[in-house]
């Protein structure tokens, strides 16, 4: 059913920077007027959004409450197995439908508000005194409770991994993630069953887009990360590069780990911190297994808009990144193995989990400099970030001193937002 978003005119939002993808204003980060047009043009237009993955609602009555953008939905399975996703909003006053994460064993949702119940499908089917008491009050003849449901979200799976979409003309998934994309998806989760290890959500001081930049950013992987350099994880100076869709604003970065590099010469040429002397009390952390034949040791993938595959040594977790204001934004992580793992592989797989997330050796930085961007350019809306690291286009690359995959995602974002 067609509904009034009620967002601002396009007209309200200043002309782009005439540099083009190498100029970033940063007023995208700050305007509220900004912030609503993207959840109506790009989280509820021709995007696909992760939602979940296809294990965590296996079975009959099994959901669980996710997102796209900032619109609450629900996944589940109904009684014929098939996979269902809608809005979770009640028809009636708007009440969330569905109050927990995950359940299961679900037979329908009943609204708490006023007793609005819905299918597995999101169809209304039951009202409250609909034909009121002692002949008095109630719904007039009219309504008709097949024309009020919450909008039903379009399903797609790939590799386990569950996407969504609001709309009809979004291209199919795998026509939208692109031929770079599905085999880089399908070398870490083809042919394997995940299983969920761990959880953790963290509440980032900023906009959703300057975690995305980040997530992008293989210039600053080894700077900002002491620990890479450290223990010698990753390096610019690695075999490696990164991967930029045709649309600009899917990605790759990964590198090969090579013993036989010099340690740190080039960073200490730079003048830059490279070694923090500190040593593992328990160097098992970064002792692993044999996975992969191609000898990468760590890959960042995203999809545009919002998600996150990440493989670091055997440590495999999902991100899926939730915009809750222009300077808030909810990160979740899902660490995960795989069912065939040995209960040894498994927990290699939570030692390794501590390099990633809020606290994790590599990762917790990530968790702030976001924030100290927003602060930063508080008084300077009309100043512009500068991306001219590798040139100015959004290609692939064999070099990661290269911000073409950031230049990727706002190539993207401003076709989408049609800026």
């Amino acid at each position: 059913m067609p509904q009034d978003t009620g967002l601002a005119a396009a007209d309200a939002i200043p002309p782009w920077p005439s540099e083009g993808l190498t100029r970033i204003p940063y007023w995208v980060f700050q305007r509220e007027d900004v912030y609503a047009a993207e959840q109506e043009r790009l989280f509820q237009g021709p995007t696909w959004s992760y939602l979940c993955l296809d294990s965590e609602v296996a079975a009959s009555g099994d959901y669980r409450a996710t997102s796209i953008g900032d619109a609450p939905v629900v996944v589940v399975r109904d009684g014929s197995g098939n996979l269902n996703a809608f809005e979770n909003r009640c028809s009636h006053r708007g009440a969330l439908i569905c109050l927990e994460e995950h359940g299961k064993g679900q037979r329908d949702f009943q609204c708490v508000y006023h007793g609005w119940s819905y299918d597995l499908a999101g169809n209304l089917t039951g009202v409250a005194f609909k034909n009121g008491v002692k002949g008095q009050g109630g719904m007039p003849k009219t309504f008709r409770m097949e024309d009020h449901h919450p909008r039903k979200v379009r399903l797609a799976t790939l590799h386990g991994l569950v996407f969504g979409t609001f709309s009809a003309e979004a291209p199919s998934l795998e026509d939208y993630l692109g031929p770079e994309i599905v085999p880089r998806i399908a070398r870490v989760l083809a042919g394997k069953k995940p299983v969920v290890l761990n959880r953790v959500t963290q509440v980032l001081p900023n906009n959703w887009k300057l975690y995305i930049e980040n997530v992008k950013d293989s210039y600053h992987a080894s700077i900002l990360h002491l620990f890479f350099t450290t223990f010698q994880l990753n390096q610019l100076s690695y075999k490696g590069g990164i991967v930029v869709s045709e649309a600009g604003g899917s990605h790759i970065s990964y590198n090969q780990l090579d013993t036989k590099a010099a340690i740190n010469k080039d960073y200490a040429a730079q003048q830059l911190r490279s070694d923090s002397k500190y040593q593992l009390a328990d160097p098992s952390l970064l002792a692993g297994f044999h996975e992969w034949d191609d000898g990468i040791t760590l890959q960042i993938l995203s999809v545009f808009p919002t998600f996150v595959l990440q493989q670091i040594q055997n440590s495999v977790a999902l991100r899926r990144i939730v915009p809750r204001s222009t300077e808030e934004t909810d990160l979740h992580w899902t660490i995960i193995g795989f069912e065939t793992d040995t209960p040894e592989q498994h927990m290699v797989r939570l030692k390794q989990a501590n390099l990633i997330g809020p606290a994790g050796f590599i990762s917790m930085e990530d968790g702030c400099v976001g924030g100290f961007v927003q602060r930063g350019v508080k008084a300077v809306p009309n100043a512009r970030a500068v991306l001219e690291m590798g040139g100015a286009e959004a290609k692939s690359s064999d070099s990661r001193v290269n911000e073409a995959s950031i230049r990727g995602f706002w190539k993207q974002y401003r076709s989408t937002m049609g800026l």
